[in-house]
Protein backbone atom coordinates (compact mmCIF):
# COMPACT_ATOMS: atom_id res chain seq x y z
CA UNK A 1 0.00 0.00 0.00
CA UNK A 2 1.12 3.65 -0.71
CA UNK A 3 2.69 5.70 2.47
CA UNK A 4 0.28 7.87 3.16
CA UNK A 5 0.89 11.74 3.60
CA UNK A 6 1.13 13.62 6.67
CA UNK A 7 -1.63 14.46 8.81
CA UNK A 8 -3.70 17.55 7.40
CA UNK A 9 -5.11 20.45 9.70
CA UNK A 10 -8.21 22.59 10.24
CA UNK A 11 -6.01 25.90 9.30
CA UNK A 12 -7.01 26.44 6.09
CA UNK A 13 -8.61 28.98 3.36
CA UNK A 14 -11.68 28.23 1.71
CA UNK A 15 -12.78 25.58 3.75
CA UNK A 16 -10.18 23.45 1.95
CA UNK A 17 -7.66 20.91 3.92
CA UNK A 18 -3.98 21.41 3.82
CA UNK A 19 -1.26 19.58 5.09
CA UNK A 20 0.20 21.56 8.52
CA UNK A 21 3.32 21.54 10.29
CA UNK A 22 3.91 18.58 12.65
CA UNK A 23 2.79 20.33 16.06
CA UNK A 24 0.82 23.07 14.62
CA UNK A 25 -2.20 23.45 17.26
CA UNK A 26 -5.44 23.70 15.89
CA UNK A 27 -7.37 26.68 16.93
CA UNK A 28 -10.84 25.63 16.64
CA UNK A 29 -11.66 21.48 17.54
CA UNK A 30 -12.29 19.10 14.90
CA UNK A 31 -15.48 16.84 14.30
CA UNK A 32 -14.83 14.07 11.52
CA UNK A 33 -18.28 12.08 10.90
CA UNK A 34 -17.52 8.72 9.02
CA UNK A 35 -20.24 7.95 6.65
CA UNK A 36 -22.43 10.50 5.00
CA UNK A 37 -26.21 8.48 5.40
CA UNK A 38 -28.45 9.39 7.41
CA UNK A 39 -26.89 9.69 11.04
CA UNK A 40 -23.77 11.38 9.37
CA UNK A 41 -25.96 13.59 7.44
CA UNK A 42 -28.31 15.11 10.45
CA UNK A 43 -25.64 14.67 12.92
CA UNK A 44 -23.30 17.36 10.84
CA UNK A 45 -26.43 19.32 9.78
CA UNK A 46 -27.46 19.48 13.49
CA UNK A 47 -24.05 20.03 15.15
CA UNK A 48 -23.34 23.51 12.23
CA UNK A 49 -27.18 24.64 13.57
CA UNK A 50 -25.38 24.68 17.33
CA UNK A 51 -21.80 25.26 16.84
CA UNK A 52 -20.66 28.12 14.40
CA UNK A 53 -17.23 27.72 12.04
CA UNK A 54 -15.26 29.27 15.52
CA UNK A 55 -16.61 27.07 17.65
CA UNK A 56 -16.45 23.62 15.51
CA UNK A 57 -15.24 22.44 11.89
CA UNK A 58 -16.59 19.12 10.71
CA UNK A 59 -15.79 16.96 8.11
CA UNK A 60 -17.89 14.44 6.62
CA UNK A 61 -16.46 11.18 4.92
CA UNK A 62 -18.49 9.21 2.77
CA UNK A 63 -17.74 7.45 -0.97
CA UNK A 64 -20.86 8.68 -2.42
CA UNK A 65 -21.29 12.57 -3.03
CA UNK A 66 -25.20 12.37 -1.46
CA UNK A 67 -26.85 10.36 1.57
CA UNK A 68 -29.61 7.93 0.22
CA UNK A 69 -32.96 7.40 1.68
CA UNK A 70 -33.34 3.95 1.81
CA UNK A 71 -37.13 3.75 2.35
CA UNK A 72 -37.96 5.30 -0.68
CA UNK A 73 -35.50 2.71 -2.88
CA UNK A 74 -38.91 0.43 -3.51
CA UNK A 75 -40.98 3.22 -4.97
CA UNK A 76 -38.02 4.42 -6.98
CA UNK A 77 -37.14 0.81 -8.21
CA UNK A 78 -41.07 1.14 -9.41
CA UNK A 79 -40.68 4.48 -11.29
CA UNK A 80 -43.10 6.10 -8.89
CA UNK A 81 -40.56 8.33 -7.47
CA UNK A 82 -37.63 9.72 -10.00
CA UNK A 83 -34.31 8.13 -8.21
CA UNK A 84 -32.39 11.54 -8.26
CA UNK A 85 -34.88 12.94 -5.48
CA UNK A 86 -34.82 10.14 -3.16
CA UNK A 87 -30.59 10.93 -2.42
CA UNK A 88 -29.88 14.69 -1.01
CA UNK A 89 -26.66 15.87 -2.32
CA UNK A 90 -24.22 16.23 0.52
CA UNK A 91 -22.68 19.59 -1.08
CA UNK A 92 -26.43 21.25 -1.06
CA UNK A 93 -27.32 19.63 2.37
CA UNK A 94 -24.60 20.07 4.90
CA UNK A 95 -23.91 23.69 3.80
CA UNK A 96 -20.96 25.26 6.32
CA UNK A 97 -19.30 21.44 6.32
CA UNK A 98 -16.32 19.84 4.78
CA UNK A 99 -17.13 16.52 2.70
CA UNK A 100 -14.50 14.56 1.70
CA UNK A 101 -15.16 11.66 -1.06
CA UNK A 102 -13.72 8.31 -0.44
CA UNK A 103 -13.74 5.21 1.38
CA UNK A 104 -12.95 4.98 5.32
CA UNK A 105 -10.32 2.23 5.65
CA UNK A 106 -8.63 2.50 8.40
CA UNK A 107 -9.52 3.86 12.06
CA UNK A 108 -6.75 4.65 14.50
CA UNK A 109 -8.83 6.31 17.66
CA UNK A 110 -5.95 6.19 20.18
CA UNK A 111 -4.20 8.49 18.03
CA UNK A 112 -7.38 10.47 17.05
CA UNK A 113 -7.02 9.91 13.17
CA UNK A 114 -8.66 8.01 10.26
CA UNK A 115 -7.43 7.16 7.16
CA UNK A 116 -8.94 7.92 3.41
CA UNK A 117 -8.76 6.04 0.50
CA UNK A 118 -10.22 8.68 -2.50
CA UNK A 119 -11.68 7.55 -5.46
CA UNK A 120 -8.86 8.66 -6.96
CA UNK A 121 -5.27 9.23 -5.67
CA UNK A 122 -3.41 7.38 -2.91
CA UNK A 123 -4.40 7.13 0.54
CA UNK A 124 -4.37 10.20 3.38
CA UNK A 125 -4.68 10.22 7.07
CA UNK A 126 -7.58 13.08 8.70
CA UNK A 127 -6.55 14.05 12.40
CA UNK A 128 -9.38 14.70 14.62
CA UNK A 129 -10.25 15.59 18.25
CA UNK A 130 -13.62 14.13 18.04
CA UNK A 131 -15.14 10.83 15.77
CA UNK A 132 -18.45 10.34 14.95
CA UNK A 133 -19.09 6.82 13.38
CA UNK A 134 -22.03 6.67 11.37
CA UNK A 135 -20.95 4.10 8.51
CA UNK A 136 -24.45 2.36 8.67
CA UNK A 137 -24.50 -1.31 7.33
CA UNK A 138 -23.76 -3.12 3.75
CA UNK A 139 -25.75 -6.16 2.19
CA UNK A 140 -25.33 -9.77 4.65
CA UNK A 141 -24.47 -12.40 1.98
CA UNK A 142 -23.78 -15.41 2.30
CA UNK A 143 -21.31 -18.14 0.20
CA UNK A 144 -24.38 -19.50 -1.57
CA UNK A 145 -23.08 -20.92 -5.26
CA UNK A 146 -23.67 -18.30 -7.77
CA UNK A 147 -25.25 -15.54 -6.04
CA UNK A 148 -22.44 -13.69 -6.53
CA UNK A 149 -22.23 -13.75 -10.16
CA UNK A 150 -26.51 -13.72 -10.54
CA UNK A 151 -27.93 -11.65 -7.63
CA UNK A 152 -28.80 -7.93 -7.49
CA UNK A 153 -28.33 -6.16 -4.01
CA UNK A 154 -31.01 -3.26 -2.44
CA UNK A 155 -29.30 -0.89 -0.37
CA UNK A 156 -28.69 2.30 -2.72
CA UNK A 157 -30.08 3.86 -5.32
CA UNK A 158 -27.83 2.49 -7.93
CA UNK A 159 -29.07 -0.57 -7.34
CA UNK A 160 -32.86 0.49 -7.13
CA UNK A 161 -32.13 1.66 -10.82
CA UNK A 162 -30.78 -1.27 -11.93
CA UNK A 163 -33.40 -3.52 -11.09
CA UNK A 164 -35.91 -1.88 -12.37
CA UNK A 165 -33.89 -2.06 -15.90
CA UNK A 166 -33.29 -5.20 -15.59
CA UNK A 167 -36.98 -6.12 -15.10
CA UNK A 168 -38.53 -3.69 -17.94
CA UNK A 169 -35.59 -5.12 -19.63
CA UNK A 170 -36.58 -8.76 -19.54
CA UNK A 171 -39.89 -8.20 -20.68
CA UNK A 172 -38.95 -6.58 -23.57
CA UNK A 173 -36.52 -9.48 -24.60
CA UNK A 174 -39.40 -11.97 -23.66
CA UNK A 175 -41.77 -10.50 -25.73
CA UNK A 176 -39.42 -10.94 -28.72
CA UNK A 177 -38.98 -14.90 -27.86
CA UNK A 178 -40.93 -17.80 -28.26
CA UNK A 179 -38.95 -20.85 -27.04
CA UNK A 180 -41.14 -21.42 -24.13
CA UNK A 181 -38.03 -22.21 -21.74
CA UNK A 182 -35.98 -19.40 -21.88
CA UNK A 183 -38.96 -16.65 -21.92
CA UNK A 184 -40.65 -18.50 -18.44
CA UNK A 185 -36.87 -17.57 -17.29
CA UNK A 186 -36.89 -14.40 -18.09
CA UNK A 187 -40.33 -13.84 -16.73
CA UNK A 188 -39.55 -14.90 -12.98
CA UNK A 189 -38.25 -12.95 -10.55
CA UNK A 190 -36.51 -14.22 -7.62
CA UNK A 191 -36.73 -11.73 -3.75
CA UNK A 192 -34.90 -13.47 -0.95
CA UNK A 193 -35.46 -11.96 2.73
CA UNK A 194 -39.23 -11.33 3.93
CA UNK A 195 -38.52 -8.21 5.67
CA UNK A 196 -39.51 -4.80 5.38
CA UNK A 197 -37.06 -4.37 2.57
CA UNK A 198 -37.59 -7.41 0.56
CA UNK A 199 -41.50 -6.91 0.63
CA UNK A 200 -41.71 -3.87 -0.25
CA UNK A 201 -39.29 -3.77 -3.11
CA UNK A 202 -41.33 -6.79 -4.18
CA UNK A 203 -44.69 -5.11 -3.44
CA UNK A 204 -43.43 -1.80 -5.37
CA UNK A 205 -41.37 -4.28 -8.51
CA UNK A 206 -44.53 -6.56 -8.88
CA UNK A 207 -47.28 -3.81 -9.35
CA UNK A 208 -45.06 -1.92 -12.12
CA UNK A 209 -44.56 -5.29 -13.95
CA UNK A 210 -48.32 -6.30 -13.85
CA UNK A 211 -49.08 -2.23 -15.46
CA UNK A 212 -46.22 -2.88 -18.31
CA UNK A 213 -47.48 -6.00 -19.57
CA UNK A 214 -50.99 -4.42 -20.12
CA UNK A 215 -48.70 -2.62 -23.07
CA UNK A 216 -47.11 -5.54 -24.51
CA UNK A 217 -49.55 -7.73 -26.72
CA UNK A 218 -47.41 -10.87 -26.67
CA UNK A 219 -47.15 -11.83 -23.05
CA UNK A 220 -50.08 -12.75 -20.59
CA UNK A 221 -49.93 -11.68 -16.92
CA UNK A 222 -49.90 -14.99 -15.92
CA UNK A 223 -46.90 -15.28 -17.52
CA UNK A 224 -45.00 -13.43 -14.69
CA UNK A 225 -43.91 -15.45 -11.89
CA UNK A 226 -43.04 -13.57 -8.59
CA UNK A 227 -41.49 -16.14 -5.83
CA UNK A 228 -40.43 -14.69 -2.42
CA UNK A 229 -38.04 -16.57 -0.33
CA UNK A 230 -37.97 -16.43 3.46
CA UNK A 231 -36.25 -18.38 6.18
CA UNK A 232 -37.95 -17.50 9.22
CA UNK A 233 -41.92 -18.74 10.15
CA UNK A 234 -43.66 -15.37 8.75
CA UNK A 235 -42.58 -12.24 6.80
CA UNK A 236 -42.76 -8.46 8.64
CA UNK A 237 -41.30 -9.00 11.96
CA UNK A 238 -41.36 -5.50 12.59
CA UNK A 239 -45.14 -5.53 12.43
CA UNK A 240 -47.78 -7.52 14.60
CA UNK A 241 -48.22 -11.23 13.47
CA UNK A 242 -51.96 -9.94 12.66
CA UNK A 243 -50.22 -7.65 9.77
CA UNK A 244 -47.76 -9.82 8.66
CA UNK A 245 -50.04 -12.66 8.29
CA UNK A 246 -52.93 -9.81 6.11
CA UNK A 247 -49.93 -9.18 4.50
CA UNK A 248 -49.35 -12.38 3.44
CA UNK A 249 -52.97 -13.08 2.21
CA UNK A 250 -52.36 -10.01 -0.10
CA UNK A 251 -49.40 -11.06 -1.61
CA UNK A 252 -50.39 -14.68 -2.58
CA UNK A 253 -54.19 -13.28 -3.76
CA UNK A 254 -51.42 -11.01 -6.61
CA UNK A 255 -50.72 -14.77 -7.30
CA UNK A 256 -47.00 -14.16 -5.81
CA UNK A 257 -45.43 -17.71 -4.60
CA UNK A 258 -44.20 -17.60 -0.90
CA UNK A 259 -42.30 -19.92 0.44
CA UNK A 260 -41.67 -19.67 4.23
CA UNK A 261 -39.41 -21.28 6.38
CA UNK A 262 -37.07 -22.09 2.90
CA UNK A 263 -33.42 -20.72 1.85
CA UNK A 264 -31.81 -20.29 -1.10
CA UNK A 265 -29.32 -22.88 -2.05
CA UNK A 266 -28.12 -22.30 -5.16
CA UNK A 267 -28.64 -20.43 -8.18
CA UNK A 268 -25.75 -20.98 -9.88
CA UNK A 269 -26.63 -19.65 -13.73
CA UNK A 270 -30.34 -18.85 -12.83
CA UNK A 271 -30.59 -22.18 -11.61
CA UNK A 272 -32.80 -21.47 -8.18
CA UNK A 273 -32.57 -24.38 -5.74
CA UNK A 274 -34.66 -24.20 -2.47
CA UNK A 275 -34.03 -26.06 0.64
CA UNK A 276 -37.11 -27.51 0.55
CA UNK A 277 -36.27 -29.00 -2.93
CA UNK A 278 -37.81 -26.98 -5.38
CA UNK A 279 -36.02 -26.03 -8.31
CA UNK A 280 -36.53 -24.06 -11.32
CA UNK A 281 -34.78 -21.16 -13.22
CA UNK A 282 -34.84 -17.49 -13.04
CA UNK A 283 -33.02 -14.26 -14.69
CA UNK A 284 -33.33 -12.34 -11.59
CA UNK A 285 -32.39 -12.80 -8.12
CA UNK A 286 -32.49 -10.03 -5.34
CA UNK A 287 -31.01 -10.38 -2.18
CA UNK A 288 -32.80 -8.19 0.67
CA UNK A 289 -32.27 -11.16 3.28
CA UNK A 290 -30.18 -8.79 6.79
CA UNK A 291 -27.62 -6.34 7.03
CA UNK A 292 -24.25 -6.18 8.54
CA UNK A 293 -22.50 -3.72 10.38
CA UNK A 294 -19.70 -1.83 7.92
CA UNK A 295 -16.71 -4.81 8.11
CA UNK A 296 -14.13 -1.65 8.04
CA UNK A 297 -14.95 -1.54 11.68
CA UNK A 298 -13.24 -4.83 12.80
CA UNK A 299 -9.92 -3.79 12.40
CA UNK A 300 -10.30 -0.63 14.58
CA UNK A 301 -9.37 -0.10 17.92
CA UNK A 302 -12.82 0.82 18.97
CA UNK A 303 -14.72 -1.68 21.08
CA UNK A 304 -17.17 -4.30 19.27
CA UNK A 305 -19.84 -6.73 20.42
CA UNK A 306 -20.26 -9.76 19.17
CA UNK A 307 -21.86 -9.11 15.92
CA UNK A 308 -19.48 -6.58 15.03
CA UNK A 309 -21.50 -3.44 15.70
CA UNK A 310 -19.54 -0.35 17.64
CA UNK A 311 -20.91 -0.50 21.99
CA UNK A 312 -22.54 2.84 22.88
CA UNK A 313 -24.36 3.71 25.90
CA UNK A 314 -27.74 5.61 26.24
CA UNK A 315 -25.63 8.99 25.22
CA UNK A 316 -24.71 7.32 22.19
CA UNK A 317 -21.05 7.89 23.46
CA UNK A 318 -18.94 4.73 22.39
CA UNK A 319 -18.19 2.34 25.54
CA UNK A 320 -15.92 -0.54 26.56
CA UNK A 321 -17.25 -3.71 27.22
CA UNK A 322 -17.32 -2.82 30.72
CA UNK A 323 -19.06 0.91 30.38
CA UNK A 324 -15.70 2.43 30.54
CA UNK A 325 -16.59 5.45 28.53
CA UNK A 326 -13.69 5.67 25.40
CA UNK A 327 -13.29 9.73 24.88
CA UNK A 328 -14.50 11.96 22.16
CA UNK A 329 -16.41 9.05 20.07
CA UNK A 330 -19.66 8.46 19.33
CA UNK A 331 -21.47 6.70 17.47
CA UNK A 332 -25.30 5.49 16.26
CA UNK A 333 -26.88 4.04 13.45
CA UNK A 334 -26.82 0.31 11.72
CA UNK A 335 -23.19 0.10 13.37
CA UNK A 336 -23.76 0.90 16.63
CA UNK A 337 -25.59 -1.09 19.23
CA UNK A 338 -27.45 1.49 21.02
CA UNK A 339 -29.06 0.13 24.19
CA UNK A 340 -33.04 0.97 23.97
CA UNK A 341 -34.49 2.53 27.03
CA UNK A 342 -38.04 1.70 26.06
CA UNK A 343 -36.54 -1.86 26.45
CA UNK A 344 -34.15 -2.81 28.63
CA UNK A 345 -31.91 -5.26 27.79
CA UNK A 346 -32.46 -4.51 23.76
CA UNK A 347 -30.93 -2.29 20.93
CA UNK A 348 -32.32 -0.05 18.93
CA UNK A 349 -33.30 -1.61 15.69
CA UNK A 350 -31.31 -0.50 12.70
CA UNK A 351 -34.04 1.63 10.79
CA UNK A 352 -34.26 4.88 9.38
CA UNK A 353 -36.63 5.93 12.39
CA UNK A 354 -33.81 5.67 14.98
CA UNK A 355 -31.30 7.01 12.54
CA UNK A 356 -32.54 10.21 12.04
CA UNK A 357 -33.24 10.78 15.88
CA UNK A 358 -29.83 9.44 16.75
CA UNK A 359 -28.02 11.23 14.02
CA UNK A 360 -29.88 14.83 15.38
CA UNK A 361 -29.43 13.77 19.18
CA UNK A 362 -25.57 12.96 18.02
CA UNK A 363 -25.63 16.33 17.43
CA UNK A 364 -27.03 17.89 20.06
CA UNK A 365 -24.95 15.71 22.53
CA UNK A 366 -21.34 17.01 21.31
CA UNK A 367 -22.73 20.71 20.58
CA UNK A 368 -23.57 20.30 24.79
CA UNK A 369 -19.73 18.88 25.37
CA UNK A 370 -17.68 21.29 23.74
CA UNK A 371 -19.75 23.92 25.75
CA UNK A 372 -18.47 22.05 29.07
CA UNK A 373 -22.12 20.92 29.25
CA UNK A 374 -23.42 17.25 30.12
CA UNK A 375 -25.05 15.21 27.70
CA UNK A 376 -28.59 13.70 27.14
CA UNK A 377 -29.38 10.10 27.09
CA UNK A 378 -31.18 9.07 23.61
CA UNK A 379 -34.56 7.43 24.55
CA UNK A 380 -37.34 7.44 21.95
CA UNK A 381 -40.70 5.24 21.62
CA UNK A 382 -41.50 3.91 18.24
CA UNK A 383 -44.07 5.70 16.53
CA UNK A 384 -45.02 2.70 14.58
CA UNK A 385 -44.18 0.89 11.25
CA UNK A 386 -45.32 1.98 7.58
CA UNK A 387 -45.00 -0.61 4.70
CA UNK A 388 -46.17 0.32 0.49
CA UNK A 389 -46.98 -2.90 -0.82
CA UNK A 390 -47.45 -1.49 -4.36
CA UNK A 391 -49.65 1.66 -5.55
CA UNK A 392 -52.78 2.08 -3.46
CA UNK A 393 -51.64 -0.59 -0.88
CA UNK A 394 -49.78 -0.59 2.07
CA UNK A 395 -49.57 -1.71 6.08
CA UNK A 396 -49.13 0.03 8.99
CA UNK A 397 -48.84 -0.52 12.77
CA UNK A 398 -49.01 3.18 14.19
CA UNK A 399 -47.90 3.21 18.37
CA UNK A 400 -47.71 -0.59 18.64
CA UNK A 401 -51.90 -0.81 18.55
CA UNK A 402 -53.37 0.87 15.69
CA UNK A 403 -53.10 -1.07 12.51
CA UNK A 404 -54.12 0.10 9.33
CA UNK A 405 -54.60 -1.64 5.97
CA UNK A 406 -54.87 -1.04 2.04
CA UNK A 407 -55.06 2.75 0.84
CA UNK A 408 -55.00 4.62 4.18
CA UNK A 409 -51.73 2.90 5.17
CA UNK A 410 -50.35 3.65 1.69
CA UNK A 411 -50.89 7.33 2.54
CA UNK A 412 -49.34 7.17 5.58
CA UNK A 413 -46.23 5.34 4.59
CA UNK A 414 -45.86 8.62 2.05
CA UNK A 415 -46.89 10.82 4.22
CA UNK A 416 -44.30 9.70 7.27
CA UNK A 417 -41.39 9.56 4.74
CA UNK A 418 -41.95 12.48 2.57
CA UNK A 419 -41.86 14.85 5.86
CA UNK A 420 -38.79 12.76 7.21
CA UNK A 421 -36.88 13.45 3.39
CA UNK A 422 -34.22 16.08 4.60
CA UNK A 423 -34.45 19.53 2.22
CA UNK A 424 -37.78 20.91 1.44
CA UNK A 425 -36.30 20.86 -2.24
CA UNK A 426 -36.62 17.24 -2.01
CA UNK A 427 -39.89 17.40 -0.18
CA UNK A 428 -41.16 19.24 -2.91
CA UNK A 429 -39.67 17.31 -5.80
CA UNK A 430 -41.01 14.16 -4.51
CA UNK A 431 -44.61 15.15 -3.81
CA UNK A 432 -45.01 16.75 -7.46
CA UNK A 433 -43.30 13.49 -8.90
CA UNK A 434 -46.54 11.70 -7.27
CA UNK A 435 -48.82 14.05 -8.81
CA UNK A 436 -47.39 13.74 -12.17
CA UNK A 437 -47.22 9.72 -11.66
CA UNK A 438 -51.40 10.36 -11.12
CA UNK A 439 -52.22 12.18 -13.67
CA UNK A 440 -50.14 11.02 -16.38
CA UNK A 441 -49.35 7.77 -15.32
CA UNK A 442 -46.05 6.44 -14.31
CA UNK A 443 -43.19 5.58 -17.41
CA UNK A 444 -42.36 1.88 -18.00
CA UNK A 445 -39.46 1.40 -20.45
CA UNK A 446 -36.21 0.24 -19.49
CA UNK A 447 -33.35 2.34 -20.98
CA UNK A 448 -30.76 0.04 -22.06
CA UNK A 449 -27.30 -1.42 -20.28
CA UNK A 450 -27.05 1.41 -17.79
CA UNK A 451 -24.53 -0.42 -15.97
CA UNK A 452 -22.12 -0.25 -18.70
CA UNK A 453 -23.44 2.64 -21.18
CA UNK A 454 -20.19 1.94 -22.95
CA UNK A 455 -20.76 -1.61 -24.38
CA UNK A 456 -22.13 -0.34 -27.88
CA UNK A 457 -19.13 2.03 -28.47
CA UNK A 458 -16.65 -0.71 -27.22
CA UNK A 459 -18.40 -3.20 -29.60
CA UNK A 460 -18.57 -0.43 -32.77
CA UNK A 461 -14.60 0.41 -32.22
CA UNK A 462 -13.76 -3.36 -32.76
CA UNK A 463 -12.31 -4.22 -35.80
CA UNK A 464 -14.57 -6.84 -37.91
CA UNK A 465 -12.55 -10.69 -37.82
CA UNK A 466 -11.74 -11.41 -40.98
CA UNK A 467 -13.99 -13.94 -43.06
CA UNK A 468 -12.89 -17.46 -43.70
CA UNK A 469 -13.45 -17.81 -47.47
CA UNK A 470 -15.57 -21.23 -47.66
CA UNK A 471 -14.86 -23.73 -49.86
CA UNK A 472 -17.23 -24.89 -52.97
CA UNK A 473 -17.87 -27.86 -50.84
CA UNK A 474 -18.82 -25.91 -47.97
CA UNK A 475 -21.32 -23.30 -49.66
CA UNK A 476 -22.93 -25.63 -52.17
CA UNK A 477 -26.22 -26.83 -51.86
CA UNK A 478 -26.90 -30.46 -50.40
CA UNK A 479 -30.05 -32.45 -52.12
CA UNK A 480 -31.63 -29.11 -53.50
CA UNK A 481 -31.45 -27.39 -50.27
CA UNK A 482 -30.65 -24.21 -50.78
CA UNK A 483 -30.04 -22.57 -47.35
CA UNK A 484 -30.81 -24.06 -43.38
CA UNK A 485 -34.11 -24.94 -43.29
CA UNK A 486 -36.40 -22.27 -41.84
CA UNK A 487 -38.18 -22.39 -38.34
CA UNK A 488 -41.24 -25.61 -39.71
CA UNK A 489 -44.40 -22.91 -40.26
CA UNK A 490 -46.53 -24.54 -38.13
CA UNK A 491 -44.03 -24.17 -35.39
CA UNK A 492 -43.86 -20.12 -36.16
CA UNK A 493 -47.14 -19.49 -36.54
CA UNK A 494 -48.22 -21.48 -32.77
CA UNK A 495 -45.41 -20.31 -30.95
CA UNK A 496 -44.11 -17.02 -32.10
CA UNK A 497 -44.94 -13.30 -30.40
CA UNK A 498 -46.30 -11.90 -33.66
CA UNK A 499 -48.99 -14.70 -33.76
CA UNK A 500 -49.60 -14.35 -30.40
CA UNK A 501 -50.19 -10.83 -30.46
CA UNK A 502 -52.53 -11.08 -33.36
CA UNK A 503 -54.45 -13.75 -31.61
CA UNK A 504 -54.22 -11.38 -28.45
CA UNK A 505 -55.88 -8.51 -30.32
CA UNK A 506 -58.29 -11.22 -32.46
Amino acid sequence: MPQPSAPVDADRPSGVLMPAPAGKPRKVPRVVVLGGGTVGLYSARRLRRRLGRRDAAIVVVDPRPYMTYAPFLPEAAAGSIDPRNVVAPHRRALKGVDVLQGHVTQIEHAQRRVQITPIEGEPYWVTYDHLVVGLGSVARTLPIPGLAEVGIGFKNVEEAIALRNHVLGRIDVAASTWDPELRRKMLTFVFVGGGFAGVEALGEVEDMARYAVRKYGQIEPDEMRFVLVEGSRRILPEVSEELGGYTLEQLRKRHIEIYLSTFLSSCVDGHIVLSDGTEFDAETVVWTAGVKANPVLKDSDLPLDKIGRVICNEYLQITAADGTVVADAWAAGDCAAVPDLYNPGATCPPNAQHALREGNHIGDNLALVLRSADPTPYKHRNVGAVASLGMYKGVAQMFGRIKVRGFLAWVLHRTYHVFAMPTFNRKLRIAAGWTGSVLLRREVVALGSLHDPRAEFRAASVPPKPQVEQTTQDTAPTDGATAAPPLPPQKAEKDSPAAKSDAHQA
